[in-house]
């Protein structure tokens, strides 16, 4: 399973606008210089996660965008959803027709469980989660420790 590019910058914002979220809205044009992602290709994103209602927008000079859920209720998994992303690691373990093989296939158990794994990682992995792993990061850069993993 690799994930598109659009799926990791698309993380990448929200966990951006989740981080800086109680200062007010978060601009475009900063969510593009911390994450260093092209602005035109970032506003396609934000237009994808705000029509899931991921996000909302604030108009005018102090504008931008807020999430539209706290944090610890948006899952990556929802993320990858969203922005078009399957979970599953073949093809087979969501859909057998697509392989003559599927019902004798050892394989395709060890996919199924895979796509299972990968799924309750990512269900169970939050905006929050993801935010407080970043600064407990830059905190233990900071003191000179080695990041947590």
């Amino acid at each position: 399973m690799k994930l598109s590019t659009r799926i990791r910058y698309g993380t990448r914002a929200l966990v951006d606008i989740a981080r800086y979220d109680g200062n007010g809205p978060v601009s475009l044009r900063d969510i593009a210089k911390r994450q260093d992602v092209s602005q035109p290709y970032l506003e396609q994103l934000i237009l994808l996660l705000k029509a899931a209602g991921l996000v909302r927008s604030i108009r005018g000079a102090r504008g931008g965008f807020l999430l539209a859920k706290d944090a610890s209720q948006v899952t990556v998994a929802e993320i990858v959803t969203v922005l078009g992303g399957s979970i599953m690691v073949c093809d087979c373990v969501g859909n057998p027709e697509v392989c003559a093989r599927a019902e004798d296939c050892v394989l395709r158990d060890l996919w199924t469980d895979v796509s299972c794994a990968v799924t309750d990682v990512l269900g169970s992995t939050t905006l929050r989660s993801l935010v407080e792993k970043e600064m407990d990061r830059e905190y233990g850069r900071e003191l000179g420790k080695e990041p947590i993993r």
